[in-house]
Formats: structure tokens, C-alpha cells, sequence
């Protein structure tokens, strides 16, 4: 085991209301890589990112997720935001009644207030109020001037609405505000045509050329997200298990061949 790993899933067992998905995932990424996981339906690819964040209706059954030196399942999900981790979804959840601006402000709010009571022994100090409106604005137009992102979408209601390109902007946006060490992008090319699929993946590729300490995970069926976010390491997930790991070429190789070469007893290296 390489101990200077930055990110490290071990072993990983997880199971939906008793019936296993992950059997022994193991993967490991270095601070500032970019990886990708590619796999086909049903492989347990969106199993994963929702175990890493913590969706109580997924059960580990064995197997440990270690971030900065810290073990990842012993956290809420609260406290995995706050560590450094973000999950982008595949199918993002419209908020009816509750705009951009404040869904971010009152996430950044939530963030501020619970490390200071941390910091403070459990209670939260009487002067800690939250970031002042003003710092946000400036925080908020500065992330959407980068990412290009017209200022009005500040004032819509979350989700609602939206097309399947401006939802993924949304969670890019959010990316941006949160800042975190490690962003899951759970299929973020579904739903998307090529024009969306290119605005979305400069806004991510925007985020880590401007933080290159940020580790990016991206999970996807297709070749095509990855023309665009280019990961040095490629994982394919089969059945539970990473059973073939290499560099951008064998996305490629994927995109030519497909996965049922993955399944047959004699395997390619890459």
C-alpha cells in the first residue's frame, strides 16, 4: 500500500437494502489528478459516488475511505463537505422558491458557523453571523464572471426550470462558491448536447487550472465527456470491482471496443 496517497478507497463493500454493489472497490488518487471511472449500467458507479458523500441508504459492509488522513465513513455528510469533498449529481434536484444566491449563501453560512463551533469546543460563537452580503456578491459575481455565467441566474430558483445544461452549471457554480479538495462529477454528461457538454466541462477545467490542487473524479459511460476533461487515469468498473485501470488511451480503446472484452477471463493491459 502506497501510504502517500492522498485519497485512498480500500476494499470497498456496499450494499443496497441487503444486496451487494461495491465488492472490493480499491482506487487511489494523488492531490490535484484528475481520474475518471468509466463502466457500463449497473457496475455501481453512482453507488460509489453517493457512498463517498454519505447517502444513508447505502450500507458499508466493509472497506475504508481515507482523505488527508482522515477515514471518510466515520463522517456525516456535513462534515465530508467541510473536509474537502463535493459530489456534482447526475440528476440535480430543483428547489422550488429558493434562488441560486441564497441555496449558495446559506451553504457557505452553514460551512462558516459549524467550523467555528468545532473551533470553539461544539458552541457557536455569538459574533460568528456568516459571510457579510456584500463579501458574497463580490464572491459570487467573481465566480460567475469566470465561469461566464450571465449574472441573472443568480436569481432563479434552484433547478427549476432549467435546462439539463444549465443544471450542470449550477453545480459547477456551486464547485466555484465551495471550493472543495476532491469534486465527484456523477455522469455530469447526461442529459447534455455537445454544446452544453463543451460550456460544462470549461467551466470544470476553469476551476482546476485556477485551484491545481483540486483532485477531480469523474464518472461516466462515454468516451466523449473526457475529450474535454482529460484525466491522466482511467478506471473501469465491472460488476462491483475496478478490473482494469491506465492512462487516457484506454477510453479510447473503450469508445472502439466496448466493455465485454473486460469480461472475459483473458484481460488486456493498459
Amino acid at each position: 500500500m502506497d501510504t502517500a496517497k492522498w485519497f485512498e478507497i480500500r476494499n470497498l463493500h456496499v450494499s443496497i437494502e441487503g444486496k451487494p454493489i461495491l465488492k472490493g472497490l480499491n482506487l487511489s488518487m494523488n492531490q490535484g489528478e484528475i481520474h475518471a471511472i468509466m463502466g457500463p449500467n449497473g457496475s455501481g458507479k453512482s453507488t460509489l459516488a453517493y457512498t463517498l458523500m454519505g447517502h444513508p441508504a447505502y450500507e458499508v459492509t466493509e472497506g475504508e475511505v481515507v482523505f488527508n488522513g482522515q477515514n471518510v465513513l466515520e463522517m456525516e455528510a456535513d462534515e465530508r463537505s467541510r473536509a474537502g469533498l463535493f459530489l456534482a449529481f447526475q440528476y440535480p434536484v430543483a428547489i422550488p422558491g429558493v434562488t441560486v444566491a441564497n441555496f449558495l449563501r446559506t451553504a457557505l453560512n452553514a460551512r462558516i458557523k459549524a467550523e467555528a463551533a468545532a473551533r470553539n469546543g461544539g458552541v457557536l460563537p455569538s459574533d460568528v453571523k456568516g459571510m457579510p452580503i456584500p463579501e458574497f456578491r463580490k464572491q459570487l459575481r467573481e465566480a460567475m464572471r469566470v465561469l461566464k455565467v450571465d449574472e441573472s441566474f443568480a436569481g432563479r430558483y434552484l433547478n427549476e426550470g432549467f435546462s439539463g445544461g444549465e443544471k450542470k452549471r449550477a453545480e459547477v457554480l456551486q464547485m466555484a462558491m465551495l471550493k472543495p479538495k476532491i469534486a465527484v462529477l456523477d455522469e455530469t454528461d447526461s442529459g447534455l448536447d455537445i454544446d452544453a457538454l463543451r460550456i460544462v466541462s470549461e467551466g470544470v477545467n476553469t476551476l482546476h487550472d485556477k485551484d491545481p490542487q483540486m483532485s477531480v473524479l469523474v464518472i461516466t459511460h462515454y468516451q466523449r465527456l473526457l475529450n474535454y476533461i482529460k484525466p491522466q487515469f482511467v478506471h473501469v468498473l465491472i460488476d462491483g470491482r475496478i478490473v482494469e485501470e491506465g492512462g487516457p488511451d484506454l477510453a479510447l480503446h473503450l469508445e472502439e471496443k466496448g466493455y465485454d472484452w473486460l469480461r472475459e477471463p483473458e484481460q488486456a493491459s493498459f
